[in-house]
């Protein structure tokens, strides 16, 4: 097989080999008897730092299901299903996996959500990697799943640091699906656009944020190493990383610094080039690498390969549990097109129908071609600023009413709630715990769209609709458009305008609140909303056209 297989470690080594002797094996605290998956060494629920290997019987219930059609791996016929199952020993673990000895239809296959299955190992090398298959002795049940929760903690103190803190300057490389650019070159256009737009010199610059940091392909500028050696700036305070609140945590770190007066001026940067890597790669045999023993190790090497697959999964049982039509998401396609469509910058600008959208190819049910976000390529830059410096600058600084960053369930994508994309109520309760502002005071929302799901669930989560009741809310697409009650996405969103990781919604906020987005203005846009993520982790901004 030609899919990726999961490193062999001390840590992982029985689950991933018991099943030569057709045994699944699941790590199981003796204190408590709590079953843990995947493979930690620490009991969540008493603590306890020895965790033993206990067999489980193998059988499970199917609590989430998508049929996928995308090629992703050469030997890997499509369509093919892919599944989340909750074990009956251990119904609080779920293992993503690959369901097989089951007949697809054009219609629909025979399985459901609540079907029992039973675990069948495939051996490929030294892997026994667990498949399910149907089971007549497994009863079908309604498997109790956690409901989406709004806990949060209070702020620490009376004053907030995003009161010390503006949006001064932003900035916009050439964007394109294609460009061939290398990707330094991208992010430095954007930043000397930036820099000039807030009306500061390179040299006032101190210090530098980025998501992700270098050494992810396609979605790297090299990280601020590079942007230094770039620029010839010698910061005082320098931050990137993945483990953040989101593609946009990385301005909440800028925040922080310069809150703290680690610096005055700090330039945000966010580049992309997954349009050209992607072609770049087209055709070409990739060999196949083992993965580290993360999140990627459980779901790839059953041909869940994408996050379209993870997000399909979370949109399936919300399917089961709350109804979804397909004509729902297809609202949150078409009215991000018609957006981009004022977009001189958008990707793809002509038309699009609820026809169009319905009769695409399907990706993985159910998600179709224009459910899923656009690959580019391109730059973003912000420039965050101490509210003291940012006077006599070029343009009005926008403020920031208050950040997201909260976690309140497990950063995992088939661990937690699963009926939404995970972690979006933790940074949407938080910031709401942070402002006096409500609802009603957002004039524009800037909602992550890497797949119109994401987007549903981040309007939940927000508040701005109730647990299950998006379809009522977005009323046949006319509350979320240009002249609704919740402009949304008003640039085109990522399904759109490009996959620019999060950084083209708070781009879009700040030309909103500056009211400078021409056709596509939100008349007296005074608050708007940003969120970001796409998965694990996320976070949320709420900005203001005033520093107030």
């Amino acid at each position: 097989m030609s899919l990726p297989l999961p490193a062999i470690t001390p840590e992982n080594e029985q689950f991933w080999t018991a099943g030569g002797d057709g045994r699944l094996v699941i790590k199981r605290c003796a204190e408590c008897g709590r079953f843990h998956h995947p493979t930690v060494l620490v009991c969540v629920a008493c603590g306890r730092l020895q965790l033993d290997w206990a067999e489980v019987s193998g059988a499970a219930n199917v609590v989430a299901l998508t049929e996928n059609h995308q090629p992703w791996a050469p030997d890997l016929p499509t369509p093919y299903l892919l599944a989340v199952v909750a074990l009956v020993d251990a119904p609080e673990v779920r293992l993503t996996t690959r369901l097989i000895g089951i007949e697809l239809t054009d219609e629909v296959s025979s399985i459901s959500i609540g079907d029992g299955v039973t675990v069948v190992f495939e051996q490929v090398d030294d892997v026994w990697l667990p498949l399910f298959a149907p089971a007549t002795n497994v009863a079908p049940v309604a498997v109790e799943l956690p409901l989406p929760t709004r806990f949060h903690r209070s702020p620490a103190f009376g004053e907030r640091f995003e009161q010390d803190v503006a949006l001064t300057g932003i900035g916009m490389s050439e964007i394109g699906r294609r460009l061939g650019r290398p990707a330094v070159s991208l992010a430095v256009e954007a930043a000397r656009e930036a820099i000039a737009d807030a009306g500061l010199e390179p040299s006032d610059i101190d210090g530098m944020a980025t998501y992700p940091g270098p050494g992810i392909p396609g979605f790297s500028e090299g990280g601020v190493t590079a942007m230094i050696d770039a620029h010839g700036i010698s910061p005082t305070w320098h931050a990137g990383g993945v483990e953040t609140s989101g593609q946009t945590g990385s301005v909440v770190n800028a925040m922080l610094a310069v809150s703290a007066g680690l610096c005055r001026h700090v330039l945000c940067f966010r580049t992309v080039t997954e349009g050209s890597l992607r072609h770049q790669r087209r055709g070409r045999s990739q060999p196949p690498t083992r993965l580290a023993d993360d999140m990627m190790a459980y779901r790839i090497p059953f041909g869940a390969m994408s996050a379209a697959n993870w997000i399909a999964l979370a949109a399936s049982q919300y399917q089961h549990r709350y109804g979804l039509d397909r004509e729902t998401l297809g609202w949150i396609a078409l009215n991000a097109r018609a957006n981009a469509a004022l977009n001189p910058f958008a990707i793809y600008r002509e038309p699009l129908t609820m026809d169009d959208y319905l009769s695409a190819r399907m990706v993985t049910t159910p998600l179709g071609l224009y459910d899923c976000d656009v690959p580019c390529d391109g730059s973003i830059a912000v420039v965050v600023s101490h509210r003291d410096a940012a006077v006599d600058l070029r343009r009005i600084p926008v403020g920031v009413a208050a950040v997201g960053t909260g976690v309140s369930e497990r950063q995992s994508w088939d661990q937690g709630t699963l009926t939404h994309e995970p972690n979006v109520f933790g940074p949407a309760t938080h910031l709401w715990s942070r402002t006096d502002l409500r609802h009603g005071d957002v004039d524009v929302a800037e909602l992550y769209d890497g797949f119109t799901f994401n987007c549903l669930t981040w309007l939940e989560a927000l508040g701005f609709c109730e647990v299950g009741e998006a379809a009522d809310f977005l009323e046949g697409g006319r509350r979320i458009a240009l002249d609704g009650e919740l402009p949304l996405n008003t640039h085109g969103g990522q399904l759109s305008a490009g996959r620019l990781h999060g950084f083209g919604f708070l781009h879009e906020a700040i030309v909103q609140l500056r009211g400078e987005a021409g056709l596509r203005q939100v008349a007296g846009a005074e608050v708007a909303l940003v969120a970001s993520g796409g998965g694990t982790p996320g976070g949320a901004l709420l900005l203001t056209r005033d520093l107030r």
